[in-house]
Formats: structure tokens, C-alpha cells, sequence
């Protein structure tokens, strides 16, 4: 399922050379049933972006850096659609009082963080039928080795795949239509997340092959320089995440100027001087060796890099030959500069749910009126009877 190109895809979700290619009787369509409606998604000022945050976790530095931030960036060039993915968060057992508390925090971080929701709509996923209605049209396009390699429903069963929930193994098919309900042409991928993009090329091919139609995009990564991987501030070599039992280890977007302090001035570090530029490779990342050997002093200095939007050899150079005492109060003052201000209006915003929940019935209503027009065509492809 790689996302080099686009491939037939038979009724049985074999690769096929022929661009009819099906394992049933029946007369062949014609895979042109509306050209100027195909054209529409391609055309440059249509390029639509939808990317969603689960709300099953508190959020933290890893999520703003690896995600959201990108996501304020796409609004000058994208038609952009964000969503709080409410359903997804369920294929794990929440505390619906605290799942409703995470998806305004997570809404409250996207304003906190300049998404404007006149320009972008924000909504929560639950308030938007389309993407279930959708979803279930897809459990029966994809087949069921496509989902048997999907690897991270192997990461969060475990030992205990026989007790997952149903909804834990089918979620990439509700991943796929979170994106194709909007005919979204480009979607911003991390390295956990690709295999999912290629899933969903394969389900919107094998969709328009089924039916003969040229009705779904293929969608296309974006992908936005070198990925910000942030670590634990307690271990470098385990990824920052909320389910950390010690909150030390990350942080919060809540987290206030005082705290964000405390957190970076007490971050674990190393004995040694900071490097000098050859652990920086030519495509502008640290070296594996390097990572490998020195996991914190990368961590750090990732994040200062991140956080002043510069690049890691800039700031290796800048820092070469010094302790960490000193670079640590600097990356502590850009900290507090960056994040400090974004914890205390998230906080102000979460206290005020009426704003908040106000924000997310008006991107509802918005991404509803998107969605239900294309949910519409597809039960008319489908077959589905409609008053």
C-alpha cells in the first residue's frame, strides 16, 4: 500500500494491471461519471486539509510541536478542517466526564495555539454524522488483510488482541472517512500515521473502482520539513506522552510560566559539553549515533530548535563547546516566552465552556454542511434508497 503511486485495486483488493479490473460478472461503467466534479478537488485553491487530535490524553509539548502548531502554519495556504476525534478516543474505555473535558482542552489548545475558527473549522468528530455514516460504507470496501498489517492496532492490543474492542480494529476505516467525507486532498502525516494515509489512498481507489466512478481523491501526504520527534524530559529515549505517570516527564499546554520553569531547569541532561556541528546530517537532523549516545542533549536541543524555529545546526553552532547550565537557561526563558502565555489562555478558555463549546457547535454546523452533500452521492453510488 505504498503512497508512490496509485495502483487498481480488484473487488477483493488484489493490486490489478487493468484500470477496469474486477473478479464479478457484470457490465464494465465508465470510471468517468462526472469530470467537472473530479476536476473541482484537484484545482489548486481547492486544496483542503483535514487533521484531527484525540482527546485521550492531556495535551503537551509533543502534540504542539509535532502537530498543532503545523497546523496554525497551513492556514495561509489551505482550506483547513480540524477536528477534536471524539470516536476515536472511545476504542480505549474513557470517563465520559473526563472525555468531555479533553475535547474542549483540546479545542481550547487549537485557539490557544492561532487557529482562527472563522478561517478553519473546528468541531468535535460525535457532531457530525457523515463520519460514521461514511465510516460504516467503508468497513465494506476494506478488506480484512488490509486491516490484519495495520501496526498500531497490533501496538495497543498487545497481548490481548482477542479482548479489544471491534471499534480498535476498524478505526483506520473511520480515519479514512474522517478525510474523504470532506474530499480532503492533503492530510499532515507523522511517521505513526502513514500507514493509516496509505490505507485511505487504497480505500478511496478501490471505492472508485468498485462503482466506476472518479468520485474520491487520492490523498496526498504533506509533509513539513523534518518531523519534531519530542522526547521525555526524564528519559530521552521514550517519546513524550501524556500516560507518563510521572508529570515531570512532559510538558502540559496547561502548564503555566512558573511551571514550564521548573519543568525545563530540572529536565534530565548530561555531564558532557554540547556538540559540535558534524552530529548534524546533511538532510538537518542528528545523527543516529548521536541520538543514540547523547538522547537527552538531542532532545533539548530539538526542542529549543523547534520552539525558535531555527535549525538544529544553527543552534549546535550557536551552543558548541558550552555546559548545559547555560544553554539550559536559555531554552528555559524561550520556554516560558512561548508556552507560558499559551497554558494560561488555555486555561482561561477551558473555564470558559459556553465560548468553547460555542466554537465547536458553529464548526459542526460548517463541517456538516460540507460532508452532507458528499454523503449524499455516495448513497447514490451505493445504491442506497433516498427520499
Amino acid at each position: 500500500m505504498g503512497m508512490g503511486g496509485r495502483r487498481n485495486l480488484d473487488r477483493s483488493g488484489q493490486p490489478s494491471d487493468n484500470p477496469d479490473a474486477r473478479d464479478g460478472p457484470g457490465p464494465r461503467r465508465s470510471r468517468r461519471r462526472d469530470p467537472v466534479h473530479h476536476l473541482r478537488f484537484l484545482h489548486p485553491a481547492m486544496k483542503r486539509i483535514f487533521s484531527g487530535v484525540q482527546p485521550s490524553g492531556n495535551l503537551h509539548l509533543g502534540n504542539y510541536l509535532g502537530a498543532i502548531r503545523n497546523f496554525v502554519a497551513l492556514q495561509a495556504d489551505f482550506d483547513c478542517i480540524y477536528c477534536v476525534v471524539d470516536q476515536h478516543a472511545i476504542t480505549l474505555w474513557q470517563d465520559p466526564a473526563v472525555l468531555r473535558q479533553r475535547t474542549r482542552e483540546v479545542t481550547a489548545g487549537y485557539l490557544a495555539a492561532g487557529i482562527d475558527p472563522k478561517t478553519s473549522i473546528i468541531f468535535n468528530q460525535s457532531q457530525v454524522a457523515a463520519h460514521s455514516q461514511l465510516a460504516w460504507v467503508f468497513n465494506c470496501v476494506t478488506r480484512i488483510g488490509w486491516l490484519n498489517r495495520m501496526t498500531q492496532f497490533k501496538d495497543k492490543a498487545g497481548k490481548n488482541r482477542e479482548k479489544a474492542s471491534s471499534g480498535l480494529y476498524v478505526y483506520p476505516n473511520l480515519m479514512a472517512a474522517d478525510i474523504l467525507v470532506y474530499k480532503a486532498t492533503h492530510v499532515p502525516v507523522g511517521e505513526d500515521q502513514k500507514q493509516h494515509l496509505e490505507l485511505t489512498r487504497d480505500i478511496a481507489q478501490k471505492f472508485n473502482n468498485d462503482y466506476g466512478v472518479e468520485f474520491f481523491p487520492i490523498v496526498e501526504p504533506l509533509i513539513q520539513g523534518a518531523a519534531t520527534r519530542v522526547m521525555s524530559l526524564r528519559d530521552g529515549a521514550k517519546k513524550m506522552s501524556s500516560s507518563d505517570p510521572s508529570d515531570a516527564a512532559r510538558i502540559n499546554m496547561t502548564d503555566d510560566a512558573d511551571t514550564v520553569a521548573k519543568k525545563v531547569r530540572r529536565a534530565t541532561s548530561d555531564s558532557e559539553l554540547l556538540p559540535d556541528p558534524s552530529v548534524v546530517t546533511g538532510e538537518g537532523q542528528f545523527t543516529a549515533a548521536f541520538r543514540e549516545a547523547r538522547p537527552e542533549a538531542a532532545n533539548l536541543m530539538t526542542i529549543f530548535a523547534a520552539l525558535t524555529d531555527r535549525s538544529l545546526a544553527e543552534v549546535v553552532a550557536d551552543y558548541e563547546g558550552k555546559g548545559f547550565a547555560d544553554f539550559k537557561k536559555a531554552l528555559t526563558d524561550v520556554a516560558v516566552a512561548r508556552l507560558g502565555p499559551m497554558g494560561e489562555e488555555m486555561k482561561r478558555m477551558v473555564s470558559d465552556t459556553g465560548y468553547v463549546d460555542q466554537v465547536l457547535h458553529d464548526g459542526a454546523e460548517r463541517a456538516a454542511a460540507r460532508a452532507q452533500p458528499i454523503i449524499d452521492e455516495v448513497y447514490d453510488i451505493v445504491g442506497f434508497l433516498r427520499h
